[in-house]
């Protein structure tokens, strides 16, 4: 019986676990750029000379779901969204490098180029900036470029280039703010392969009706596994009230 209960306490415990994850994704289900979180369960055995036949259940996170999400036309001009494979980068409030297929730029007070959290954009020198009266333009590959609007006729000023980086998926891990950063700390060099795409945005990857019934199917599980050990609670105490009579 205490087998049982191993396995039922161990696996309600991580249901809950899976059933918060999905719960976020299904709350980030409208966040540009969001990439679903993913969870898989695993048995392990119990180590000890005197428990060799028991196991339990753990939450093993399998990672996120790198599959891009749809591209959505927003005609605005500070709005990419990275087609295929890649990533934007943002430089920290340390210096740091992060990752981010949220393409929705703003202009800081001082002109910068800033995330849509207010981290600044990283290009090929550093920070972008933008000086003011300008049109501002982002090419394929990620170059910007601002057109005078306040002389005849219009002149065109490359600003600078946004670095598009590409590392490995299974290199990438999701921090507790959203992005992403290398699992090995080495920052990657830019990628001249990924392009975006001006005036859209990415939409997040996470299916809702997958992720509602996700969650149903884990109340279920939840149920069952405390039936199961409700089921070792009465076994024990008929047990015990036949131990008692003989």
């Amino acid at each position: 019986m205490d087998r049982m209960i191993y396995v039922a306490m161990t696996g309600a415990k991580h249901v809950m676990t899976k059933q918060a994850t999905t719960a976020q994704n299904i709350a980030n289900v409208s966040t540009t750029g969001f990439r679903a979180q993913m969870d898989a369960f695993r048995s392990v055995p119990v180590l000890g000379a005197e428990k060799p036949t028991r196991t339990y259940v753990v939450d093993s996170t399998v990672g996120s779901d790198f599959s891009a999400g749809g591209i959505q036309q927003t005609g605005r001009a500070l709005d990419v969204a990275v087609q295929g494979k890649g990533w934007i980068a943002v430089q920290m409030v340390d210096g740091s490098e992060a990752y981010t297929r949220n393409g929705s730029f703003k202009l800081s007070e001082n002109g910068v180029l800033q995330s849509e959290a207010g981290l600044s954009i990283m290009g090929d020198g550093g920070p972008i900036s933008i000086p003011p009266d300008v049109h501002v333009s982002v090419a394929k590959d990620g170059t910007v470029s601002a057109i005078d609007t306040t002389s005849t006729p219009a002149t065109v000023n490359v600003l600078g280039r946004i670095k598009l980086v590409n590392p490995s998926e299974a290199n990438l891990v999701r921090g507790e703010d959203g992005l992403f950063r290398t699992r090995d700390g080495v920052t990657p060099q830019a990628d001249e392969n990924v392009a975006l795409h001006g005036g859209a945005l990415e939409s997040s990857n996470v299916n809702a009706a997958e992720a509602i019934v996700d969650m149903i199917s884990l109340a279920r599980q939840f149920e069952m596994h405390m039936n199961l050990i409700k089921n070792a609670e009465e076994n024990e105490a008929k047990a015990t009230q036949l131990l008692s009579i003989a």
